[in-house]
């Protein structure tokens, strides 16, 4: 047998799956949606080398949930039952799909199609748990806790359409009726998006906001839209046979493109709050596990602009994807150095050589 681990780093691995994020998954979602778009950008090596670092995102993760099932139940139902964590529980259906994005375009379809059935049995558990949540357990007083956050239901949601688009024309007899279910899933998501982006709305209008309410979260916003408009971008380019679907391309056609202006709106807004925060308020910028949510909606907006440029035959948006990827990949090495560096600094704390471990980025 090897040498047992050291106490105090046993102390501080509990501490990490006690204590770990439900949005953690908003990691293999950033890595994936870039090793996606890069992929389709005509960079093979590099969307590799991302989808072998996501691999091992996605298996330690759900390691790692599977322990805190196991050993720390009661702080497991804390955030699920907490209105302002439930829905960060989406970042794993939405990762999960992500991935089989991934596995699907280096030809691993049964692998994917798993993926994509894991994904929306644990998304029709979520999305009435959410709401039961809501509804049952959330107060007035918890009502201003409404935030970007909430929005990955709807990203979650629009994953399962992506996804599901490339594996139906692969299952036969029952593709028809996949087609019109995922149609169906797109139509939810959008139905979502209107719901919360109301209440996010009345929140900052009608509250009071500090620096504290402004988090990487808030870039959901965007990232919802955006995987709005990929999701719609993939439904058009898409071959249902189904004449009622088709028929419904140019409701399709023109919903896509406003959902795409909704997202880009949305970037200069988001960039005007972060300044307000750490440029006004001199909040520092410190790692957290919220800014993989940061991430994802750069890589997915690269991804949606690429995807309506073919879909709507706008070349013009192509070069603003080739754009987006990049600054995506930047955001993404600096927060995975954040992250490797927050890592260090906890281990040298646990053992009894380090001295802080919130230090700016």
């Amino acid at each position: 047998m090897g040498p047992k681990p050291p106490p105090r780093f046993v102390a501080w691995l509990r501490d990490q799956i006690s204590d770990l994020f439900p949005g953690y998954f908003a990691l293999v979602m950033a890595t994936g949606i870039i090793s996606n778009t890069l992929y389709f950008e005509g960079q093979p090596r590099l969307s590799d080398l991302l989808f072998s670092v996501n691999l091992f995102a996605y298996t330690w993760l759900v390691l790692l949930t599977v322990l805190r099932i196991v050993r720390f139940r009661a702080a497991l139902w804390a955030d699920l039952t907490n209105p302002a964590l439930v829905f960060s529980f989406f970042t794993i259906v939405a990762g999960s799909n992500v991935l089989g994005i991934g596995m699907n375009l280096r030809g691993f379809g049964e692998a994917a199609l798993a993926m994509w059935t894991f994904a929306l049995v644990l998304w029709f558990c979520l999305i009435y748990f959410s709401f039961a949540v809501l509804t049952f357990l959330n107060t007035a007083h918890g009502a201003n806790v409404v935030h970007g956050g909430w929005l990955i239901a709807i990203v979650g949601t629009e994953s399962l359409v992506i996804l599901g688009a490339a594996l139906v024309p692969a299952q036969g007899d029952a593709a028809p009726l996949l087609f019109v279910f995922i149609h169906m899933l797109w139509g939810v998501g959008l139905g979502l998006y209107g719901i919360f982006i109301t209440l996010f709305a009345y929140r900052i209008f009608f509250f009071d906001v500090g620096p504290e309410d402004i988090t990487p979260l808030l870039w959901v916003i965007m990232g919802a839209a955006a995987i709005s408009t990929n999701a719609g971008s993939v439904l058009i380019m898409s071959d249902s046979g189904v004449p009622f679907l088709i028929s419904m391309r140019p409701f399709i056609d023109g919903v896509t493109l406003i959902m795409w202006a909704w997202a880009t709106w949305w970037i200069p807004l988001l960039i005007m709050f972060g300044i307000w925060k750490h440029g006004a308020h001199r909040a520092p910028l410190v790692y957290t596990p919220m800014l993989w949510s940061l991430v994802f909606p750069l890589g997915m907006y690269a991804l949606a602009s690429l995807r309506l440029s073919l879909a709507a035959e706008i070349p013009a948006l192509k070069t603003i994807a080739q754009a987006m990827v990049w600054v995506a990949l930047t955001a993404w090495i600096a927060t995975a150095s954040a992250l490797a560096g927050s890592i260090w600094r906890g281990l040298r704390i646990h053992l009894g050589s380090g001295r802080d471990a919130a230090r700016p980025l």
